[in-house]
């Protein structure tokens, strides 16, 4: 699930989070960084969650209303289709995501089902939901585009359910659209109601674990030495007067030129660019993009980017 950008971002926070906090204990940061990172995983079987919580509301609801005891004709014999949807029945009845879900401890929408019943009255008034409604029952693949247009347009912008997360959790703000992305491409990949659902590993492979450790450490355990590297190529700019999340990304990428021999040069330089870009100031991109391009010219005439294989430079 987690991507390199992504994993920068979350050391980069980790790293001024460290400075805002005057922390030196190294051992401590590092494994609230990686707890940040574990939440992502609960952030993603929430969101999951959420669907078969939506489905199971609406079941229970339409229970009710049929047996009251002036039960109109609609309550009495109400539309099935939405808590019969093939990829929500899908989502409820895999073993798979009950199992995670119950061994992550996910339980909020258990304790917090006033956000679930805002969701779905939110659904039931938006667009998507009645054209969806007023068709008659159609294949997999509509039931499927249904729940994609459902969660992109409907549930994933809406802000209640925006409040709760960032009063719950803070540092899920900023894994929420790595997460929904996820979760809309896992959808679209079902094939039919008879699909096993496979709840994703978190990192793609050991390396990519490695390098959140790595990229934490060389950079924290190096700022002075990456510092002085930038200090002389600032001339128009007192240090003083930049912006502290600029000198966290520019000593990052410097720690990657110098220290990362596998990741190309322009992987190096683009990522953090955008990376500026969305977190720091208008001009910031613009800034950086000057002292790592100067840099990196100075790194090749001393030979100092050992950078291996093909393609690196």
């Amino acid at each position: 699930m987690l991507n390199r950008r992504h994993i920068r971002i979350k050391v980069m926070q980790s790293i001024y989070a460290m400075h805002q906090h005057e922390s030196d204990d190294l051992g401590k940061e590092e494994r609230f960084l990686f707890q940040s990172i574990e939440n992502i995983q609960d952030l993603y079987l929430l969101m999951l969650s959420a669907l078969i919580e939506l489905r199971n509301k609406e079941e229970e609801y339409l229970e009710v209303a049929s047996k009251k005891h002036l039960a109109t004709k609609e309550e009495r014999n109400p539309s099935r289709k939405f808590i019969d949807n093939k990829v929500l029945q899908l989502l409820s009845k895999s073993e798979v995501l009950e199992n995670a879900i119950d061994e992550n401890k996910i339980s909020n929408w258990k304790r917090n089902d006033d956000v679930i019943l805002f969701l779905l009255d939110a659904i039931k008034e938006s667009e998507v939901y009645q054209k969806y409604m007023s068709k008659p029952e159609g294949t997999f693949n509509d039931d499927k585009y249904f729940v994609v247009d459902l969660f992109s347009e409907v549930i994933a912008p809406n802000e209640k359910l925006y409040d709760y997360l960032e009063d719950y959790k803070l540092t899920w703000l900023d894994d929420l659209p790595l997460v929904n992305t996820f979760i809309l491409k896992q959808i679209k990949g079902f094939k039919s109601e008879d699909d096993v659902i496979k709840i994703s590993e978190l990192y793609k492979d050991e390396d990519d674990k490695d390098y959140v450790k790595n990229l934490f450490r060389k950079t924290v355990l190096n700022e002075i030495e990456l510092s002085k590297e930038y200090i002389d190529k600032t001339p128009n700019w007192d240090t003083d007067r930049i912006a502290e999340l600029d000198t966290i990304i520019l000593k990052m990428a410097i720690c990657e030129l110098l220290k990362f021999p596998s990741i190309p040069v322009k992987v190096t330089i683009n990522e953090y660019l955008e990376i500026a870009k969305e977190y720091s100031t208008p001009k910031s991109s613009i800034f950086i993009n000057g002292i790592l391009d100067n840099l990196v010219k100075d790194f090749e005439k001393e030979n100092r980017l050992s950078k291996a294989g093909r393609g690196l430079l």
